[in-house]
């Protein structure tokens, strides 16, 4: 299955993950399976209005134009949000259940978890969605209380606000204050489908050299400048950042989720007979690049990925920024 999905559609190569109206469809025949009395209103009215943020229809803002974090990517984790609320929903305790409006607001979040890195048309400073790396998190917080009182769902406000900081780094996962075990449980889940979704994606490490490198220049994290002046650099390159991908994905998998989301991802596998098509691909992703690694057959990454942002083009755009950057940090 791995070698023959396509591009642009999920790990079970079922689901076209850069069609909002395929999402949306695959989405709401899992809610309404789970959920079949509640509405599904709210959340249909979030995936059309992050259509609009995301594809810059929205008045105000610029759309998506970070090549990383493009429209695929939160359409992707979504689902996979979707999914985990469905296993975890069947097998949990009735007093621990999210129950349908709970699990609607982590779809919300989900659809905005990274609408922080999209710009207002205002903006006269910032060039790319990714200089707001550090602080994107805080900002799609700002997008949830806007959307959530338009969709009925107001009284989740400061809930969402401190759930989407299990997508990010900004708060430590033990400083984000949630009265109710439930909505921790939420947070773990979205947290946990923002990772799976971004690893198992198929062209995982392509993406990771071409397009998360320069995301990660332009958002000041593979490179600051140095007290005296030479700049202090994370990532050499775009190789580089590969270099260091078993790594943070074995980091990952231990600190996040193993331990601060308690092993969320296992929640996918009642979806699945006990299989789970995330870590699957995951392993397979990083199988892959260690032949690539012991080998130094760097051109074995020949996927070409389609690209999701709001404009045409914009990759050449993110790299010319890149690499006015680096000129800059190294002046």
């Amino acid at each position: 299955m791995h070698a023959l999905r396509r591009n642009d559609y999920d790990v079970t190569n079922s689901v076209q993950v850069s069609s909002t109206e395929a999402v949306a469809s695959a989405v709401r025949e899992l809610y309404r399976a789970h959920w079949p009395q509640a509405p599904f209103a709210p959340v249909e009215r979030a995936f059309e209005e992050f259509d609009l943020l995301f594809t810059g229809r929205l008045p105000g803002y610029l759309g998506v134009d970070t090549v990383y974090h493009d429209r695929q990517h939160t359409l992707d984790m979504t689902l996979a949000t979707a999914r985990l609320e469905a296993g975890y929903e069947r097998t949990s305790a009735a007093a621990m259940q999210l129950g349908a409006e709970r699990a609607a607001v982590g779809l919300i979040v989900s659809l905005f978890h990274d609408s922080g890195y999209i710009r207002e048309t205002s903006d006269a400073v910032h060039r790319n969605g990714a200089e707001f790396t550090r602080n994107h998190v805080s900002r799609g917080e700002r997008h949830l209380a806007r959307l959530l009182p338009s969709v009925g769902l107001q009284h989740w406000v400061a809930v969402a606000g401190r759930v989407v900081h299990f997508t990010g780094y900004e708060i430590p996962i033990a400083e984000i204050a949630l009265d109710d075990p439930r909505d921790r449980k939420l947070g773990h889940l979205v947290g946990t489908a923002d990772l799976i979704a971004q690893m198992a994606d198929r062209c995982y490490l392509e993406k990771c050299r071409d397009r998360l490198y320069p995301e990660f220049v332009l958002g000041g994290i593979a490179a600051i400048p140095g007290l005296k002046g030479a700049p202090r650099v994370r990532y050499s390159s775009g190789l580089d950042l590969l270099r260091q991908t078993p790594q943070f994905v074995r980091e990952t998998r231990i600190d996040r989720l193993e331990r601060e989301f308690e092993h969320a991802y296992r929640y996918v596998e009642p979806m699945y007979d006990g299989a789970n098509p995330y870590i699957e691909a995951i392993d397979a992703n990083l199988a892959y690049l260690d032949r690539v690694l012991r080998t130094g057959r760097w051109p074995m990454l020949r996927r070409n990925p389609p690209l999701f942002t709001a404009r045409e083009g914009e990759l050449p755009q993110v790299r010319g920024l890149m690499l006015d950057r680096l000129k800059t940090l190294w002046s």
